[in-house]
C-alpha cells in the first residue's frame, strides 16, 4: 500500500462510502441555498467526495507503509537534509487547507532511507485533517520509528486559508513549526547546523 500511496488509491474506496459522500455533499449544497441539480453543480457532488477521499488518504497508513523496504544498511553517518517539499493539508478546525514547505532531516544510525520517501512520509501525515503542530511531530516521529536514527528535525512553514478567508482575513503569514528528535534536540550544533542548511538559499 505505501508503494501506491499518492498515486489515487482514494478512488477506489469502497461505492457505498463514495455515494455517502456524494449524497452528503448534495444536501450541503441544498442547504446552502444551491440547486444541485443545475448545470454548474450537477457533478460537483462527486468531485468533492472524490477530492475529500484524496486528501484525506493517510488515513489508514503510516511512515513503515511509506517507506517499505526502501532502508538500505550504509555507515554514512551525517545528516542527510531534504528541504523545501512542498505539501497540502486540510484544517481539522474549519477544512480549510493550509499548505507550504517542510524541511526534514535526519542523522543515520546505520541505515539510509530512499530520498524519494521522505516527501511520501510527509504526504502521509499531511493527507489526513490536521493541526500543523501535530502534523509536524508526526512526520518526525514516524521517521523516527522507521529509521532508528541518532535524530530527526523536521520544520513546517504554512499558510492557512483559515486565517486569510475568514477570521482575521490577513494575508500572506506564515506558521512556522518544528520538531527536534534525539542529536537536534541535546546537540545545538547540529541543530544550528540544520537550521543553517534550511534557511541558507532563501
Amino acid at each position: 500500500m505505501g508503494e501506491q500511496f499518492g498515486r489515487g488509491d482514494a478512488l477506489n474506496v469502497a461505492p457505498q462510502i463514495h455515494d455517502r459522500l456524494t449524497g452528503l455533499v448534495r444536501q450541503v449544497l441544498a442547504e446552502l441555498g444551491e440547486d444541485p441539480a443545475r448545470e454548474g453543480l450537477v457533478d460537483t457532488p462527486e468531485r468533492v467526495a472524490r477530492s475529500l477521499r484524496y486528501l484525506t488518504e493517510g488515513y489508514g497508513v503510516d511512515a513503515t507503509d511509506a517507506i517499505g523496504d526502501a532502508l538500505f544498511e550504509q555507515e554514512y553517518d551525517e545528516m542527510v537534509l531534504v528541504r523545501d517539499v512542498q505539501f497540502y493539508s486540510l484544517c481539522e478546525h474549519h477544512l480549510l487547507p493550509f499548505f507550504g514547505v517542510a524541511h526534514v532531516a535526519y542523522q543515520p544510525a546505520g541505515r539510509v532511507v530512499g530520498l524519494s520517501k521522505i516527501p511520501r512520509v510527509i504526504d502521509v501525515f499531511a493527507h489526513r485533517l490536521q493541526l500543523q503542530e501535530r502534523m509536524t511531530r508526526q512526520i518526525a516521529e514516524g521517521l523516527e520509528r522507521v529509521t532508528r536514527p541518532h535524530g530527526v528535525a523536521v520544520v513546517v512553514e504554512a499558510r492557512h486559508l483559515c486565517m486569510e478567508m475568514r477570521g482575521v482575513e490577513k494575508v500572506g503569514g506564515q506558521t512556522v513549526t518544528s520538531c527536534m528528535l534525539g542529536c537536534f534536540r541535546e546537540d545545538a550544533r547540529t541543530r544550528a547546523e540544520f537550521l543553517d542548511l534550511i534557511h541558507r538559499h532563501n
